[in-house]
Formats: C-alpha cells, sequence, structure tokens
C-alpha cells in the first residue's frame, strides 16, 4: 500500500505475552502441508518432559497417513517429491535469547473484497521464544529420498542428441545491420597494408592539392593505410590544428604548401 493511502489501524495486543515456536520443516512436508485441506489430520507432535541435565526437551514428529499417501499430480513418477518421505521427524530446539521476534496476522471480513481492505484486523499473535529445525530420522526411506534427490540434480539440462533428419533453422533468422554493414565495408576494404612512404607522401600533397584541411577519418580513405602508420607520416609533413576555426584538421606544413610549380604558367623568357 502506497504512503498516501496508507491509514492507521489498531493492533490486537491480547496475545503480547503467549510464546510461540518458529519451525522450519523440509520441503516435502511443507509441499504436502500446503496441498492438504484445512480438515486434514497431518501429524502427531510428541514433547516428552526434559530430562534433568538436558537445555531442552525431547521434540518428534510424527507425519499422518494421509500426509504419507499424497500423491503429486503435476510432478513426474520418481521424482524426491513424489517419492515415499519419512514418517518419523526429531526437532532440534534453540532458544532465542538476542532477537525480538514476533508473529502477526490480519483478519478480513467475509464481505470485502479488496486486497489490502481498510477494515482488516490486525493481531499479535504472540512473540518467538524458541525455533525448532525438522530433521528426519535416517533410515531407508530418507536414504532413498536423498538418493532420488542427487540422481535428479545430476542430470545434464543440456544433452547431445543426434539428429535423423536436416536442421533447417539453425543459423540466425536476422542480423544486425551495422553487424551487416561492418562485415561488407571489411570485405571490401580487405586488409591494409602499408605502402612505401614516398608514395603515401605523394598521395596526401595530391589530397592537399584540392583541399586544404582535412581530418584523419578522411585522410585514411584516401590513402587506405592503418592509421598508426600513416600519423607517422603526416607529422613529418603536416601541422594538427589545435584552435578554431580548423580544430583537430590536418594541413600541410608552411614549406609544403607550394611544393609544386604550375607547368602552365606562361613563359616569361624572351627567348
Amino acid at each position: 500500500m502506497s504512503a498516501g493511502h496508507h491509514t492507521d489501524r489498531e493492533l490486537d495486543l491480547s496475545n503480547a505475552g503467549r510464546g510461540v515456536w518458529l519451525v522450519k520443516v523440509p520441503k516435502y512436508i511443507a509441499a504436502r502441508w500446503d496441498r492438504a485441506p484445512g480438515s486434514m489430520d497431518v501429524g502427531k507432535l510428541r514433547i516428552a518432559n526434559r530430562v534433568p541435565g538436558q537445555k531442552s526437551s525431547n521434540v518428534s514428529l510424527t507425519l499422518s497417513q494421509a500426509v504419507l499417501a499424497m500423491k503429486d499430480e503435476d510432478k513426474p513418477k520418481g521424482s524426491a517429491e513424489s517419492a515415499e518421505i519419512p514418517r518419523d521427524h526429531t526437532l532440534d530446539v534453540s532458544t532465542v535469547t538476542h532477537q525480538a521476534l514476533g508473529v502477526f496476522s490480519h483478519q478480513t471480513p467475509s464481505n470485502c473484497n479488496d486486497v489490502v481492505p481498510e477494515s482488516e484486523k490486525l493481531v499479535f499473535e504472540g512473540q518467538i521464544v524458541q525455533k525448532l529445525e525438522c530433521r528426519p530420522q535416517a533410515n531407508s526411506k530418507y536414504m532413498s529420498l536423498k538418493l532420488e534427490a542427487i540422481r535428479k540434480a545430476a542430470i545434464p539440462k543440456r544433452v547431445v542428441k543426434q539428429l535423423d533428419r536436416i536442421v533447417q533453422n539453425y543459423k540466425p533468422v536476422s542480423d544486425h545491420k551495422h553487424n551487416i554493414e561492418y562485415e561488407e565495408r571489411k570485405k571490401a576494404e580487405g586488409k591494409k597494408a602499408r605502402d612505401d612512404k614516398e608514395a603515401v607522401q605523394e598521395m596526401l600533397f595530391s589530397a592537399f592539392e584540392k583541399h586544404q584541411y582535412y581530418n584523419i577519418k578522411d585522410l585514411v580513405k584516401i590513402t587506405r593505410q592503418p592509421i598508426v602508420y600513416l600519423k607517422e607520416i603526416l607529422k613529418d609533413v603536416c601541422v594538427y590544428n589545435l584552435k578554431n576555426p580548423h580544430k583537430n584538421m590536418w594541413e600541410l606544413k608552411p614549406e609544403y604548401r607550394h611544393y609544386k610549380v604550375d607547368e602552365a604558367a606562361p613563359s616569361t623568357s624572351n627567348d
């Protein structure tokens, strides 16, 4: 319930002085108790008088024949939960000393259909004074139950199967667009090999005759050289601009900007 819709309700503390037990039972018992009808006798609890010198009483649990006879319709035969379960169990008792634990419940009126009705009654059922852990006795039924559980856990989730026909859909139906473009570009460009340094310089000079400034990506496309190798050559013949308006762009050094004489210029000779 959100804080905006929270309303204060009274808490019934009439059972505040009652001590209750917190009992931990195995999963196979809890699963059958959850499916048992409310009127079914699920077992008997025996509490023996404490012998002088013992810290706690001897507590045992005996499951009823109705619980032992329950079968699981949604579980395959031979599984750990549908196999025979032990009948007799021992409960190890420990006293709660350094924790404050309690049991709460809420009673909903029968004529109310809300998930969390405003008219529900909150009840404090008691304070947990002892913890009990239910342990089955080590008999043949318990050993068979554990053996079946170990066998089930050892079954691999993935197994190798021999195919008797051709599988048509073993490849992905589609691929990401950027992966396809990358593979096509990689095949078209091929592996970039280093050309002679003078040949690369000639390509750079030819490119800078058309434009004064280039970024590194354009120069890689023009020369088709590895970017590390290309930068080594650029440092010899070019300068890298760090300021606007041509920031992060390369241009020829001043001594190379007019490296080629215009052959089409008219001669000034009087011969």
